[in-house]
């Protein structure tokens, strides 16, 4: 059976599979193999881990122990459980000062960010709409989008600006056919936070454009020197928003797949009647386990703290290196051009660097060329606890003046 005629052209069509381009995180993955191959004995620094190196807190695991064991949560979640929306709402409250969302009508859950990402464009795009799309970031959005047949226009995430989006350098033509806006902040992979003037920019850029901002806030609760900021807290940031919340980062439940989406009762409405037509929600024991800890500040702030020690030593370590490293608003990376080279080794890309430092120096950090080069270094590496981190930086310090890197 000739396989490859069956092929959508969404995902290559006849070519599919036959293709020799390797994704950029498949060339680490065996960058990195290689060089334990090369060097059993040494240790590989990973620093390129886009997930928590911790566990669930203990409220949370306890919760989960208990509620799987009662029948009662054995079946279907379709689209939620009440007692994880009224818990949601109640995060929201604590955390960004979002008073007035309905439980029932404004919130519902996802099972993780990732699949609500790849819905929302379902509800939305028609061929030849449009998606604008911040870059660097998370892809899957624009990839659904394509998939529909819409088109993706991407808006840079610049340096000089902050890494922010500069709205008025946007083709008007786009934003003409415009549906959708997708941002992210706190940023992957920049670590810019948000601030109240980006959020009212943005209200009032979909207001007189007709377009529904898509705000990823995966990471909301990881910011430092600021409080938490949601785009629902904004004036009239309901009207035009949808905001995304994950469990994953500010709990530390990334394999446990929750997070729920929250805004205006129509926007909800239509995530939730294509969800119920894709998946039939997430397990109920997971999401009541989430409510013995998302409305708890306590515990996410001592994530927190675990993210900014770890990050605040890293941003010393590399600048005595030589990279202009500054800390991060949010997230827990660090976004820093690339250095030049290393000896006489010339770097042309950020993945040439990110090469290099696994090849040579047993040290793995993710690339992104989309907008300069750049290399991220995650605080998420893995450390038998506090003293240990002291180690692992102090390894990597030694590692990158070893390397005679040239900025």
């Amino acid at each position: 059976m000739d396989f490859q005629r069956l092929f959508a052209e969404r995902i290559g069509g006849a070519t599919f599979g036959t293709r020799n381009e390797i994704y950029k995180f498949e060339k680490i993955k065996r960058a990195k193999a290689a060089a334990r191959a090369a060097r059993p004995n040494v240790e590989l620094l990973d620093f390129g881990v886009g997930e928590p190196d911790q566990m669930a807190p203990a409220p949370i695991r306890k919760a989960l122990k208990k509620a799987v064991d009662d029948p009662v949560n054995r079946g279907y979640a379709d689209n939620g459980i009440r007692e994880f929306k009224v818990a949601a709402a109640e995060y929201m409250a604590k955390f960004f000062g979002v008073t007035e969302l309905d439980p029932e009508t404004e919130i519902t859950h996802s099972i993780g960010s990732k699949p609500a990402l790849a819905m929302l464009p379902l509800c939305f795009i028609n061929p030849g709409d449009v998606a604008l799309v911040t870059v660097p970031g998370y892809p899957v959005l624009a990839t659904h989008t394509r998939y529909l047949g819409g088109e993706v226009v991407k808006v840079p995430l610049r340096r000089e600006n902050g890494f922010y989006p500069a709205l008025d350098k946007i083709d008007p033509a786009m934003v003409r056919r415009a549906k959708l806006f997708y941002v992210n902040y706190p940023n992957n992979p920049t670590g810019a936070a948000p601030s109240e003037e980006l959020f009212d920019e943005l209200i009032a850029f979909a207001r007189a454009n007709n377009i529904l901002i898509v705000q990823d806030a995966a990471y909301a609760t990881l910011v430092y020197g600021r409080e938490p900021l949601s785009i629902l807290s904004r004036p009239g940031g309901k009207d035009v928003a949808i905001e995304l919340h994950s469990m994953s980062k500010s709990y530390n439940m990334t394999g446990w797949r929750l997070g729920f989406v929250a805004g205006a009762p129509r926007i909800v409405q239509a995530y939730a009647e294509v969800k119920d037509n894709i998946d039939s929600g997430q397990f109920k024991a997971i999401q009541l386990a989430a409510c013995a800890g998302i409305a708890d500040r306590a515990l996410s702030d001592k994530i927190k703290r675990h993210y900014e020690r770890r990050l605040r030593k890293m941003v010393r370590v590399l600048k005595r290196v030589g990279f202009k490293a500054r800390m991060p608003g949010g997230t827990f990376y660090l976004y820093v051009p690339v250095p030049k080279g290393a000896g006489m080794t010339t770097f042309a890309t950020a993945e040439d660097a990110s090469q290099y430092l696994i090849r040579e120096c047993s040290i793995s950090t993710v690339p992104w060329d989309d907008v300069g080069a750049f290399l991220r270094f995650s605080a998420t590496f893995e450390s038998a606890g506090k003293q240990d981190d002291d180690r692992v930086i102090a390894e990597l310090e030694e590692r990158l003046l070893k390397a005679n890197l040239k900025f």
